[in-house]
């Protein structure tokens, strides 16, 4: 099996030669590489180091309504509607344009795609990060109570691109699946009660993950920290699938594969114990080695390699990986 055959075989419950070998955050830190260069490592675009490390060549194609900076980490560019109607008018966020120059990025990965040797995953805004990018993070969260009207304009009006999106996508490609990028979860359970979730959120994923559905595509939503509550709400909304999946914030990718057997799971891998010795990286292979057999997991490291993991220190991960995603298969 080729790169894309093997990464679409898991997605589909079947067993591949080996398990893929899948970094989904591959854009190392910018820490991190400037350790493994110091340690030796060659200076290389990010082909190239997949292929020096011998992983999977998965690529991330993003493309969101492209709004100004905010003046500061967590802050919003917009508290109100009159705001918002002005950065619509005056910044044309959610034009065709932003969709045509994103069709000719995917123009220059098709014929790799289309030879099996690349796996892609689309990166779209999910309607709770969208409105966060906003209104800023504290600000959102009373935006559900003090703005519900706007806030369910902005959802309309994402919903719309992110449809208009897919349909022109579809046209050129069937990449491996759609990423959302949310972040709803912390290491305490969800950011935001069920009922506003079923209210802002469900509503606008159904007819995308529908579509989406009937064009032979996975949903994946990309949520930090513990989302093991929120994977029935996930469902409900009609995504196939779930990442990265933390291990610090107490997620248990054994119990959700219990209460969920068909369920996508794409992460799981605890980056903490990357640093800890050939030992360490072999127990949680261990501990993972059951879901690995159940099919429906992609494993790999549950966020960005931090920059305590060595150049060595990744080396044996990535050996000790190759021998766990071949023993997943026997």
């Amino acid at each position: 099996m080729n790169t894309r055959e093997s990464f679409t075989a898991v997605l589909n419950g079947e067993k591949p030669d080996t398990l893929p070998m899948v970094e989904w955050a591959a854009w190392w830190w910018d820490r991190t590489m400037s350790r493994w260069i110091g340690e030796g490592m060659p200076q290389l675009n990010l082909d190239q180091s997949l292929e020096y490390f011998g992983l999977e060549q998965m690529h991330c194609i993003a493309v969101t309504p492209p709004t100004p900076p905010a003046k500061g980490h967590g802050l919003g560019v917009i508290e109100n509607e009159s705001d918002y109607a002005n950065l619509v008018k005056n910044n044309n966020i959610y034009s065709d344009a932003h969709i045509e120059n994103f069709i000719k990025v995917v123009q220059n990965y098709k014929e790799r795609h289309d030879n099996g040797e690349i796996i892609i995953r689309i990166w779209l805004d999910g309607f709770f990060w969208y409105p966060r990018k906003l209104f800023g993070i504290e600000p959102h969260l009373y935006a559900f109570y003090d703005y519900p009207e706007l806030m369910e304009q902005i959802c309309c009006d994402l919903e719309d691109f992110n449809m208009r999106v897919l349909r022109e996508l579809f046209k050129i490609m069937k990449p491996e699946f759609i990423g959302y990028g949310e972040d709803m979860s912390y290491n305490h359970g969800p950011m935001l009660s069920r009922e506003l979730f079923e209210q802002y959120i469900t509503p606008h994923y159904k007819p995308l993950t529908k579509y989406t559905r009937e064009n032979g595509v996975k949903t994946l939503i990309d949520t930090d920290g513990d989302v093991s509550m929120m994977i029935a709400w996930l469902i409900d909304c009609g995504a196939d699938g779930v990442y990265p999946l933390e291990r610090m914030a107490g997620v248990d990718v054994a119990k959700i594969r219990a209460d969920y057997p068909e369920f996508i799971l794409l992460g799981g891998y605890d980056k903490m114990v990357m640093h800890k010795g050939e030992a360490a990286i072999r127990a949680e292979f261990e501990r993972l080695l059951p879901v690995m057999r159940s099919g429906y997991y992609i494993p790999s490291v549950d966020h960005q390699t931090p920059p305590e993991v060595s150049f060595e220190d990744y080396k044996i991960y990535v050996r000790v990986f190759e021998e766990y995603c071949k023993k997943a298969v026997k």
